[in-house]
């Protein structure tokens, strides 16, 4: 484990992404040109969506169904832990509707690094794990809204008016988890990608698949800069948050390991599914909770997301995954 996890901190990924890091926390007026983040994101979003879409093209559905039950069920199961867990320690309704959320949803760029780590490793795996990267986007949303919903209707009066304005109650949460704008984007993508199947690949694979890892290079130095910049407002908030930061990406990728092997997924999309399973969103989610539960502070869920859990998962958190993937193969 340990040459393993040498290897990925030495990456040129990984090393840019500590570079950022390491400008922030020393002051650095080192910045990226405006927009180029957002920019940076929809590339991610597209690639990644249009390489799952052509992949999945060449699957049936009777092969897929077993590896879909079990990804759907992990964007139901870790947020309400996730709730149960922040609430047992605390931390008020709202806030932990967002870190539930936050945990529940998955890192986009998580995942691109997982799968330059497998491919690094020489691991082979399913090609249509990209597609489940769309799967666990919106479920975990909306259900920690959902459970903040029933929370916030406990009286009978309440319930009554609760049920009565269900469509303006879940329209809003429903129209964030659908159709946000990186869920629209990466389903969007996978569509073109599952119609278009062999022929789009053509077309884009000089672009969004060949040039995809020095973009991510890019983006993780961005990253890097945004995640040094927000440990300090994670540290504000106590040790509580430090821990879950940092203790429960472990326990959701076990969780991911386990779910991935009894679905009947390969050594290594059992470990992609791991990592998707301790990523922690930093797009889709933060943009449904800023809308829909405006009250919950963002340094705290996005600190989190970015300052701990992020940075976990790209040194120690994937050759970990990868070892707890070996006790089942």
């Amino acid at each position: 484990m340990q040459e393993m996890i040498i290897n990925n901190l030495t990456s040129p990924a990984i090393l840019f992404f500590l570079l950022g890091i390491i400008a922030a926390l020393v002051k650095s007026d080192l910045k990226l040109p405006t927009g180029l983040n957002e920019s940076l994101s929809i590339y991610l979003l597209i690639a990644i969506g249009m390489k799952g879409g052509i992949e999945l093209s060449e699957h049936s559905f009777r092969e897929l169904i077993r590896p879909l039950v079990g990804t759907l069920s992990l964007g139901i199961i870790i947020p309400i832990i996730t709730f149960a867990v922040c609430r047992r320690l605390g931390i008020d309704r709202k806030n932990a509707t967002g870190i539930a959320a936050t945990y529940g949803s998955v890192s986009i760029v998580t995942f691109g690094a997982a799968l330059a780590f497998v491919e690094q490793a020489n691991i082979s795996y399913e090609s249509y794990m990209n597609a489940f990267v769309v799967l666990l986007e919106s479920p975990a949303i909306i259900v920690s809204l959902v459970i903040l919903k029933l929370l916030e209707s406990r009286s009978y009066k309440q319930e009554m008016v609760y049920r009565f304005s269900a469509t303006s109650v879940y329209g809003p949460i429903i129209k964030e988890g659908l159709f946000g704008k990186s869920v629209f984007l990466m389903v969007g993508s996978l569509l073109v990608g599952l119609v278009g199947g062999d022929r789009a690949l053509t077309i884009v694979k000089p672009l969004f698949i060949d040039l995809y890892p020095s973009v991510l290079v890019l983006f993780l130095l961005g990253m890097g800069l945004t995640a040094g910049n927000q440990l300090a407002a994670v540290r504000k908030y106590g040790i509580k948050l430090l821990a879950l930061g940092i203790f429960l990406p472990p326990i959701y990728g076990f969780l991911g390991v386990v779910i991935g092997y009894y679905s009947g997924l390969s050594f290594g999309g059992t470990i992609l599914l791991s990592v998707l399973a301790a990523s922690a969103s930093y797009i889709a989610a933060p943009a449904a909770m800023r809308a829909s539960v405006p009250e919950a502070n963002p340094a705290i869920y996005l600190g989190m997301a970015l300052g701990l859990t992020f940075p976990f998962n790209l040194t120690i958190g994937m050759p970990l995954y990868y070892e707890m993937a070996k006790w089942f193969y």
